[in-house]
């Protein structure tokens, strides 16, 4: 029976504590963001709520990739 290929990703998510927490504040934000557009109506209240969690959602992104590229590189350096 072969076995599936894992994306390096995979890995850093299933090893890495930080990449952990950022993957869930993601998924966190994403939620909210969901809740919000539920709402037939967003008031100013909202949208500005709406536009920061969009903001912190990109930003714990960005994070997680710079994070994953510093693993990668780590792991590359070490196999070499």
């Amino acid at each position: 029976m072969a076995s599936a290929q894992r994306s390096p990703r995979d890995v850093i998510v299933d090893t890495d504590a930080e990449y952990q927490r950022l993957c869930e504040q993601h998924r966190q934000y994403e939620t909210e963001l969901q809740k919000l557009s539920r709402s037939p109506y967003l008031n100013s209240e909202d949208l500005i709520e709406e536009t920061r969690l969009k903001k912190m959602k990109l930003h714990v992104k960005d994070e997680m990739e710079l994070l994953a590229a510093r693993i990668h590189n780590a792991h590359a350096r070490h196999s070499q």
